[in-house]
């Protein structure tokens, strides 16, 4: 029986969202109606369509009794995480041709690193390249050739970018395909020891990234649990990826099989079978739930708070912060995987992973069970199995019941700690995130005089300058997606960090975004609404006491009303922030974006 409190914000949200979800599924049902149905394409368009075919696909696609499935690739070879897609599309043409449809390469979409971009200007393209993202996967679906859609891309905004452009082909039935995780390397947290070294001058560069070559080492997803394995457990636990598929390492047997499978199982749902499942309906209001659920029992990315209502607002849902609030009261914390642990994700996998926790979460009534999902079986419960090769053949048999690793995954009864990993802070501030599952109680609490940044150079440069030893909250302002994109500001971390090991309590304020690689010192971040769109955050002023309440949920600057409204705010100059790095290409993105409360969306007409 599912959890009295996770059906009582699941009835919320389907009464919230009642008009425009209704509005959402009369589209994609109308659009189902008149059909990718190649047959309705002019001689003219087919004959482009299939121009460069060989003459038995012709064939095929002259006809409407074969599926033709489109792809929609992240791959590039910069990418470790995407590097592994070279030759699948090549693998599910093959899978897609014996199971007896076609297959076409649709589109190719842009993919960019967050982690080669940390701290450099390109980073101020990042989150804006999510809804680029979305719309060059519809660009790659618009030409009404298709009858279904895999999907390939593992990383921070690709993810949510290949799903919210696909759910304006609702109609669709679309799975996810994902590529896994690299093999361990160096581990996490001595990866961290050696930047916080570097950070306070112990050690130099060449030790630094020696440090960073072992940890990043190969192809495949970065072991850490940042957003790019958020995206996946995402995808898992909404059922929009095959059962135990995320976290299987590339360039295997099982990968290998993994994907044929995707590829012959995305042909079952088509309109041309019998078990249709469109995309549109297997992203409901419970699917989105449980992507909540999973984002709070793993300690997930804080991007998600963002993403996941960017998302469901794409499927006509209207998803809100109080909905993840309300959530973690009742959603236990599971895993410990870094930043929230020592363990990577390769080893979260092996503890159990997936299957793992989406039994036991199940089990307790945190999950609904009863979504439309891309397995075999419908349903959540086909999500207790495991893949293996057996005899080289791919088969799923029953997952691990227990943990195998509880100092890295706990079963529901047993956890970490009984509220989610994430905290909705509010107060006269606004409303901020931040990432309690990476935080020691001990360091919930802090009240301390703020220092004013506009930029995270100048606080790294106070830092080496040797100002910041003391007690304080930094607040970094205008960073927010109006004033320059709300670029990641996790390079701050090894500088915080090395701070509170010696002793001084620090806290970061900030209307930017610091990700799932946010560490150890306490972060309200993606404050709303932002300083350059009215926030009170930008009368904040030098000496000014903060108290930031991670146990309660509490931020507030500790400054009389009355005094606050006297204040004149004084915005710094921005206009740094439009040139250089494409920038120039994205000032419509940073003058119509909504609040990151409101998915940070550039597109207000799937309100």
């Amino acid at each position: 029986m599912i959890n009295e409190q996770i059906q009582k914000v699941t009835d919320t949200l389907i009464e919230r969202s009642r008009k425009t979800r209704s509005d959402y599924l009369a589209r994609i049902a109308a659009a189902s109606e008149v059909g990718p149905h190649r047959s309705r394409l002019s001689c003219g368009n087919l004959a482009h369509g299939f121009a460069a075919c060989g003459a038995q696909e012709k064939s095929d696609l002259t006809g409407v009794a074969k599926s033709n499935i489109g792809i929609v690739s992240a791959y590039n070879d910069m990418l470790s995480a995407h590097q592994p897609y070279e030759n699948t599309p090549r693998q599910i043409k093959q899978a897609i041709r014996a199971a007896g449809g076609i297959a076409q390469f649709a589109g190719g979409v842009p993919a960019m690193c967050d982690g080669v971009t940390q701290g450099q200007t390109g980073m101020e393209l990042s989150l804006f390249s999510r809804d680029v993202i979305a719309m060059a996967t519809a660009v790659s679906l618009s030409h009404n050739m298709f009858d279904g859609a895999l999907c390939l891309g593992i990383c921070d905004k690709i993810v949510p970018g290949l799903l919210i452009g696909a759910l304006t082909f609702g109609h669709l039935p679309t799975i996810f395909v994902p590529a896994g995780p690299m093999p361990s390397g160096l581990p996490n947290d001595e990866k961290a020891q050696i930047r916080q070294l570097y950070a306070e001058g112990k050690v130099g560069r060449e030790e630094l990234l020696a440090a960073e070559s072992a940890s990043y080492h190969s192809a495949g997803t970065c072991t850490f649990y940042g957003t790019a394995n958020t995206n996946q457990m995402l995808m898992e636990i909404m059922g929009l990826q095959l059962p135990g598929s995320s976290f299987v390492n590339p360039n295997t047997g099982l990968r290998d099989e993994l994907t044929k499978a995707a590829a012959e199982q995305v042909l079952k749902l088509t309109a041309q079978g019998e078990d249709y499942r469109p995309l549109g309906r297997a992203v409901d209001e419970k699917a989105i739930v449980n992507g909540v659920v999973g984002l709070l029992a793993t300690g997930g990315s804080t991007n998600h708070t963002i993403h996941i209502v960017a998302i469901a607002k794409a499927a006509g849902i209207a998803l809100n912060w109080d909905d993840f609030s309300e959530l973690s009261v009742v959603v236990p914390l599971l895993a410990r995987i870094y930043p929230n642990g020592e363990a990577d994700i390769n080893h979260f996998h092996a503890a159990g992973g997936m299957t793992f926790l989406m039994r036991t979460l199940l089990d307790e009534g945190l999950l609904h069970q009863d979504i439309l999902t891309v397995a075999v079986e419908p349903g959540l419960d086909a999500y207790r199995q495991e893949p293996v090769l057996q005899g080289g053949e791919l088969i799923w048999r029953k997952g691990a019941d227990k943990s195998l690793d509880t100092d890295v995954l706990r079963p529901a009864a047993d956890p970490f700690s009984a509220d989610g990993g994430l905290k909705i802070m509010t107060g006269n501030l606004g409303r901020a995130v931040l990432k309690s599952s990476a935080v020691k109680p001990e360091h919930y609490i802090v009240e301390a005089p703020a220092v004013i940044f506009d930029d995270q150079n100048d606080l790294h440069a106070a830092f080496s300058a040797g100002q910041l030893n003391k007690d304080f909250i930094a607040v970094i302002r205008y960073q927010g997606p109006k004033a320059n994109g709300m670029p990641e500001l996790h390079k701050l971390t090894p500088a915080l960090s090395s701070l509170q090991s010696k002793g001084y309590k620090v806290a970061l304020v900030t209307d930017g975004r610091m990700s799932g690689a946010s560490g150890k010192v306490p972060a309200a971040i993606h404050l709303t609404p932002e300083c350059l769109d009215g926030g009170l955050l930008a009368k904040v002023r030098a000496g000014d006491i903060i108290r930031l309440d991670a146990a309660a949920g509490t931020l507030n600057v500790l400054v009389d009303d009355a005094e606050l409204s006297q204040r004149i705010v004084t915005a710094p100059d921005l206009s740094g922030n439009q040139f250089g790095m494409g920038r120039e290409l994205f000032s419509v993105f940073r003058a119509n974006v909504e609040s990151a409360e409101r998915g940070a969306s550039n597109f207000p007409g799937l309100s």
